[in-house]
């Protein structure tokens, strides 16, 4: 068999795969576009003519108050795991602190007790601190990352040189200069990689905001999906074409930032 054989019959294999892998998108965004009993009826492979009413029901929903509410929460969520566990990973990696091992080891602990264990604790915390009527319940857990701070951990230990933080050290720059001008060039691969897991996990997070939210205008995404239709019937077509509307953020995030998170994923699959 010929390079160019080979090299043929593995395009032709990867962009079946990748069909095969946009099948499910592509029937989610065409059963949106049909009326809801209409998809109990028929398998729906073509577009219907039933898009603008679904956009209706979802647009009576308030769905761009939801949309900005999963926003905001997914993008602080995002921004505040990975500063801290950036912080909290160059200080293991870098630093030699009393109990540094324990400490670590009991982050790593934490790791390995399911968070739905905690949620009736957290939910009655978040009420003794008055925070329970906010966004903040849904932001803080992501804010103590066990698993962002050992990924952080693990790569700044193999991909930053200890001799370039000493050569910064020696020119006079602190800890906080040596951090956000040496280190965070260097671990730029594995900010993209947690940046977009926890966008993404914060973003389809149901479990928290189905327990600790109990007000309308504080629904996520997976809420206001799940709260279209009326109080007799489930509109599942509305559902759906909110679900595909909910999903563009996200897709549009691992188009930017792919390359940056497979060569993330790579490294620490390799070093550490």
């Amino acid at each position: 068999m010929t390079n160019s054989l080979r090299t043929t019959l593995g395009t032709v294999a990867i962009a079946l795969l990748s069909l095969f892998a946009l099948l499910p998108f592509y029937i989610m965004t065409i059963m949106g576009t049909y009326q809801n009993e209409e998809l109990f009826s028929k398998i729906v492979l073509v577009p219907g003519n039933y898009l603008l009413e679904n956009f209706k029901t979802v647009a009576a929903s308030r769905f761009d108050l939801v949309y900005l509410n999963s926003l905001i929460v997914s993008l602080s969520s995002t921004v505040l795991s990975v500063l801290v566990s950036a912080f909290a990973g160059f200080a293991f990696a870098k630093h030699e602190f009393k109990h540094k091992n324990k400490i670590f080891a009991a982050v790593l602990l934490t790791m390995m007790i399911p968070g739905q264990l905690g949620l009736v604790a957290y939910v009655i915390e978040m009420r003794y601190l008055g925070m329970s009527g906010t966004l903040l319940p849904l932001i803080l857990p992501w804010v103590a990352n066990a698993f962002g701070v050992f990924w952080m951990t693990q790569f700044i230990k193999s991909a930053v040189p200890t001799e370039v933080l000493e050569s910064a050290r020696i020119d006079g720059s602190s800890d906080i200069g040596v951090f956000f001008r040496i280190v965070i060039p260097f671990i730029y691969p594995a900010i993209t990689t947690l940046s977009l897991l926890v966008f993404l996990w914060s973003w389809n997070n149901y479990l928290l905001p189905l327990i600790i939210i109990n007000k309308p205008e504080l629904y996520t995404i997976p809420l206001g999906i799940t709260s279209l239709g009326g109080a007799y019937r489930t509109d599942l077509a509305a559902q759906i074409l909110g679900l595909t509307i909910g999903t563009f953020p996200v897709l549009l995030l691992f188009a930017i930032g792919s390359k940056s998170f497979i060569r993330g994923l790579t490294a620490g699959s390799v070093k550490g």
